[in-house]
């Protein structure tokens, strides 16, 4: 098991984070919403590059909930074939989209349980939009999150959500930046297989280098 952070370093790791990322944002592209609750929903095992070039036709044949529950699910597939699980993804995409229609008057909901209650739609998406949408003070445990924060002795649970609670007690608040910035710092430099240890504005703070590959 990694050692814990000290109450010490956890401090310095916030405030690092904080520093290096204080204008930390997605890399989903979107213009509301909708489109940014399907990409969501899209990057589930699958890279924010790949979202990307698969959304704008997606988008641009179905720009509402309603046009997309209404849509044929064979065409929705075929939109979005070279997303990973895409049979899932499309039968999901339609049944949230009828349910919007259905439940919200065709707006996205901006209340974490009611986005819970979506189809496809768990807390970690639920989490991801509220912090796009609105800055809300959460903090979404994807691989990057979740590999990150162990490396760094911040959580030794062995679930997202029981890491994403650790993470919140833990910083308290800045959670939206402080989620994009372990996102981003797990993608590009603290990565899965060979990290930027050399790179890193943490390395000093680092618990298990490479040893914790998820």
């Amino acid at each position: 098991m990694v050692k814990k952070a000290t109450k010490k370093e956890i401090n310095e790791i916030k405030t690092l984070f904080l520093e290096h990322y204080k204008d930390a944002k997605t890399e989903l592209n979107y213009s509301n919403d909708f489109e940014l609750l399907i990409a969501i929903m899209l990057s589930a095992q699958c890279t924010d590059k790949r979202v990307n070039l698969i959304t704008p036709a997606l988008f641009k044949k179905y720009p509402t909930p309603q046009s997309l529950q209404d849509a044929p699910l064979e065409d929705i597939k075929e939109l979005i074939k070279t997303c990973s699980f895409f049979n899932n993804k499309a039968t999901n995409l339609k049944a949230m989209a009828q349910m919007v229609c259905e439940k919200f008057d065709g707006k996205i909901p901006l209340d974490r349980e009611e986005l819970k209650n979506l189809p496809g739609v768990g807390q970690k998406t639920a989490n991801v939009l509220l912090i796009e949408s609105q800055g809300a003070n959460f903090i979404a445990v994807d691989t990057h999150v979740f590999r990150v924060s162990h490396r760094l002795g911040l959580s030794n649970s062995n679930t997202p959500l029981k890491t994403e609670e650790d993470l919140t007690k833990l910083f308290k608040d800045n959670l939206f930046t402080l989620h994009q910035a372990m996102v981003l710092f797990g993608r590009y430099i603290c990565k899965a297989i060979n990290p930027k240890c050399h790179e890193c504005f943490l390395s000093h703070l680092c618990k298990s280098k490479i040893s914790f590959k998820a």
